[in-house]
C-alpha cells in the first residue's frame, strides 16, 4: 500500500468514525430516545428476569386470597382465582413483547422482499404485487387478523402470524417507494451496467438505503402489534387460560372491575406503559434518521 492509499484509508476511517460519534451523540441528546428506551429496557429487565423478581408462579392459586387488594404479600393484589397479579404482569410481559417482536419479523421481512421486488423490477412484477397488496389494504388489519385466525385456529402462534401478514402492506409500500427512487441514483445504474446479479444490486446496495425509514417503521409497529395481540385475546382468540398476556387479563378481569379494579387496571397500565415507550422510541428514531431533522 502506498503512502497516499494510506492516508486516503486514514482519512476514511476518521470520517466513519466522526460520522459514528456524532450519530450517539444525536441518540443521547433526543430525549424520546432516552426516556422511551429507558422504560423500555426495564420493561424487557423485569419480563426476562421475572422468575427472580417474583417468587410467585404465574398459575399458582391461592384460594383464600381471592380478589385481595394491593398489600405487601400481593403487591398488585390477586384475581378471582386468587393469582398473584404482579408475577402475571410480569409473565405476560414476556408473551407480549414476543408477540410483537415476532409479528414485526414475519411482516418486516416479507414486506420488505415483495417492495424490493416490485420496486427494482418494475412492470407487470410491480402491478401483480401491488395489487395483491390493495386486495389486503382492503380489509381493515384487525378484520384480516381475524380472518387469518379463523382458518388457522385459536393460537398464541397463530396471532403472530395473522398480526404479522396483516403487517405486510405497510412494509411493502414504504419499501417500494424508496426503490422506485433509489434504482435510478447513478450507483444503481453503475452496478447493474457492471454486470452484478440483481440479488446483489438488491440487499447488498439497495436494501441498506432504505433501512432507516423501515427502523421508525418496525419500532412502532412493535407497539401496534402488541395492542393488535392483546386485542385478539381479549377476544379469547389469542392466548388461552392459564396463559398470562395481559389481554387475556384484561377479559378475565372485567367483570370484577368494579369490585376489584386492580385485576384490569395493572394489566392496563402494562400494556400503556410499553405502547408509549416503544412509541416514544420510533419517534426519536425518526428524528434521528431524517436527514432533514437536526436534533
Amino acid at each position: 500500500m502506498t503512502d497516499s492509499q494510506a492516508l486516503s484509508a486514514e482519512i476514511a476511517n476518521i470520517k466513519q468514525n466522526d460520522q459514528a460519534y456524532k450519530f450517539i451523540r444525536r441518540i443521547f441528546r433526543s430525549r424520546n430516545v432516552v426516556i422511551g428506551g429507558f422504560v423500555l429496557l426495564i420493561i424487557v429487565f423485569m419480563a426476562v428476569f421475572a422468575p427472580q423478581i417474583t417468587r410467585y408462579d404465574p398459575a399458582e392459586q391461592f384460594r383464600r386470597n381471592r380478589l385481595e387488594p394491593p398489600s405487601a404479600e400481593h403487591i398488585f393484589g390477586t384475581d378471582n382465582l386468587g393469582r398473584d397479579i404482579f408475577s402475571r404482569v410480569l409473565y405476560g410481559g414476556r408473551i407480549s413483547l414476543q408477540v410483537g417482536l415476532f409479528s414485526v419479523a414475519i411482516g418486516l421481512s416479507i414486506g420488505t422482499s415483495l417492495g424490493l421486488i416490485a420496486g427494482y423490477y418494475g412492470r407487470w412484477v410491480d402491478n401483480g404485487i401491488m395489487r395483491l397488496i390493495d386486495v389486503m389494504l382492503a380489509f381493515p388489519g384487525i378484520l384480516l387478523a381475524l380472518a387469518i385466525i379463523a382458518v388457522l385456529g385459536r393460537d398464541l402462534q397463530n396471532v403472530m402470524i395473522a398480526v404479522g401478514v396483516s403487517s405486510i402492506p405497510v412494509y411493502t409500500r414504504i419499501v417500494r417507494g424508496n426503490t422506485l427512487s433509489i434504482r435510478e441514483t447513478e450507483y444503481i445504474l453503475a452496478a447493474r451496467a457492471l454486470g452484478l446479479p440483481d440479488r446483489r444490486v438488491l440487499f447488498l446496495h439497495i436494501l441498506p438505503n432504505v433501512m432507516a425509514p423501515i427502523i421508525v417503521v418496525a419500532t412502532n409497529g412493535i407497539a401496534g402489534a402488541i395492542i393488535a395481540g392483546a386485542a385478539l385475546s381479549f377476544l379469547g382468540l389469542g392466548a388461552q387460560p392459564p396463559d398470562p398476556e395481559w389481554g387475556l387479563m384484561l377479559a378475565q378481569g372485567r367483570e370484577y372491575i368494579r369490585v376489584a379494579s386492580w385485576v384490569t387496571t395493572y394489566p392496563g397500565l402494562a400494556i400503556m406503559i410499553t405502547v408509549l415507550s416503544i412509541n416514544l422510541l420510533g419517534d426519536g428514531l425518526r428524528d434521528i434518521l431524517d436527514p432533514r431533522l437536526k436534533i
